[in-house]
């Protein structure tokens, strides 16, 4: 007969004795100075990010550990998971010198899995199973079943869950003045379940807001609908959290204890990652950066009354090949960059005539190419205060007798098409490509554009914000076959720092 789940005042007896801190460090809770003064409200960041595993999961792993028998505790431990609890797994069966087995997915981000491999030493053995994690746990399950080891549940079990709840219990010693709301991150549920009702045992007068993105958002649907869904796909940007059934006591707590569950997309995800930054110096994962993102949403609609605001940084295990995608991301999640498609007259002086309507705004990013018909296409990136400018820019370059899509918001175009605007033109005859560094400042192109002879044609450009002093900005130019010394002089009066690449192999196989 399986035991009757544990009532609250139960978990909160199992929070206050939780074996965390042989292994676990009471976190800092920092006041986040730069994001405060920028949303009028005081932010508060509990940093599990800087746990020795970088992430809060050594606690529920550790606590659910420690309490084995000795003699189970021999014959060895196995767990399946995507990276942070595998992490939180391999230290704690080192700290107590039990063999384990940790299955990952194999496409797990190598970062966590290179780490579980470090943390875990010679005691712990690392498969790599399965395209999934329901892959992954099925594999671990029969690897339970052949070698008779104690299997360590990621989210759904309840010294799992009380671990995790010795976060509320240091966020409200830390801080015993007014909190208005905690946010918490939610994958399978564990740290927001054991959060939450600890919470609502000692302080009910907080609140305490879930958060998930629109594409895992399995917590948001299963109380919705007043039972467990299990999605069919999850989107694994925030691969800690990337989860498509909860666990069934994690849901419980939730839906009876959580006040909200807000979902946020991946712009606004990034957007939090570079909060964070700001504050800390520190590049956290997107799951880490969840409940930022929420506090950021929630403080937007708050009204003008300050509020106090806790949200839980719950991880930093960030691959870093991810940084430029984030940081290109961030600008749209802040309302920084607006993205418009523009077509052109193919004519003399059009393109210049664009330009000078940009004017001294900053570019972050300018595709041109000639086109073939009597049409040329501009895909531009332009910086930008507000949202609300997208639509006077719009506005301008129409009046000027230009057609104008607005791109802002369109995932296509900011993941794909940006990149791959350009291709061959036919309409290139005599065709020169050279690539320039230009300095990052307002009129450098147009101090380009107007040092050129009017009888030369810009048939190709190519520039993208770096956000460095100078920018590699590829320019493809026609002129006659006379002026070689003319363009030649051009180029070094100029001044800046150029390469021709005319002879370039991938130029003449991909653009020419």
């Amino acid at each position: 007969m399986q035991a009757p789940a544990p009532d609250a005042a139960d978990y909160l007896r199992r929070i206050l004795n939780a074996r965390v801190y042989d292994v676990a460090r009471r976190t800092e809770l920092q006041h986040a100075t730069v994001l405060s003064e920028q949303l009028g409200h005081d932010i508060l960041l509990k940093r599990e990010d800087t746990q020795p595993v970088s992430s809060f999961k050594l606690r529920g792993a550790y606590n659910r550990i420690s309490g084995l028998p000795a003699d189970v505790l021999a014959r060895g431990i196995i767990t399946a998971s995507a990276g942070n609890h595998a992490q939180g797994v391999a230290w704690s069966a080192a700290q107590l010198g039990a063999p384990a087995v940790i299955v990952v997915p194999q496409t797990a981000p190598r970062v966590k899995v290179d780490a579980t491999r470090r943390f875990g030493g010679p005691t712990v053995e690392v498969v790599e199973a399965g395209e999934s994690y329901n892959e992954a746990f099925a594999h671990a399950l029969a690897l339970q079943r052949e070698r008779g080891m104690t299997f360590i549940p990621a989210f759904d079990d309840p010294d799992v869950i009380a671990g995790q709840g010795t976060v509320a219990m240091e966020i409200l010693g830390q801080h015993q003045g007014r909190i208005d709301a905690i946010f918490v991150p939610i994958g399978g549920g564990s740290l927001a379940a054991g959060v939450a009702t600890y919470v609502k045992m000692v302080r009910a007068d907080i609140r305490v807001i879930g958060v998930q993105t629109h594409d895992s958002c399995a917590m948001a649907r299963s109380i919705e609908a007043g039972h467990r869904v299990e999605l069919p796909e999850v989107g694994l940007f925030s691969d800690g959290t990337a989860v498509k059934l909860v666990g069934e006591e994690t849901f419980r707590l939730c839906r009876d204890y959580l006040d909200d569950v807000i979902l946020v997309d991946t712009d606004e995800v990034c957007l939090a990652i570079k909060d964070i930054y700001k504050d800390t110096r520190r590049f956290v994962e997107p799951a880490g950066a969840l409940a930022v993102a929420g506090a950021r949403r929630y403080a937007s609609q708050a009204g003008a009354q300050r509020l106090t605001l806790v949200a839980i940084t719950s991880g930093a295990n960030l691959n870093i090949d991810r940084i430029r995608f984030i940081a290109e991301r961030a600008a749209v999640g802040e309302s920084r960059e607006a993205i418009f498609a523009v077509s052109i007259p193919e004519e003399r002086g059009s393109f210049l005539h664009f330009c000078e309507l940009v004017g001294e705004r900053n570019v972050t990013e300018f595709n041109y190419r000639l086109g073939t018909d009597d049409k040329a296409r501009i895909f531009v990136g332009l910086q930008i205060d507000d949202r609300a400018d997208e639509a006077p820019l719009a506005a301008t370059f129409e009046a000027a007798g230009f057609s104008v899509v607005n791109l802002g918001g369109d995932e296509l175009a900011t993941q794909h098409i940006r990149h791959m605007v350009g291709g061959r033109s036919t309409g290139a005859q005599g065709e020169r490509l050279f690539r320039f560094e230009f300095p990052e400042r307002p009129g450098a192109l147009m101090r380009f554009l107007r040092s050129m002879s009017p009888e030369w044609n810009i048939s190709l450009f190519h520039y993208r914000n770096q956000g460095a002093d100078c920018s590699s900005t590829l320019v493809g130019i026609q002129a006659g076959a006379d002026d070689d010394a003319a363009l030649t002089q051009f180029l070094d009066r100029l001044g800046y720092p150029y390469r021709e690449e005319t002879a370039n192999p991938a130029y003449r196989l991909f653009l020419r």
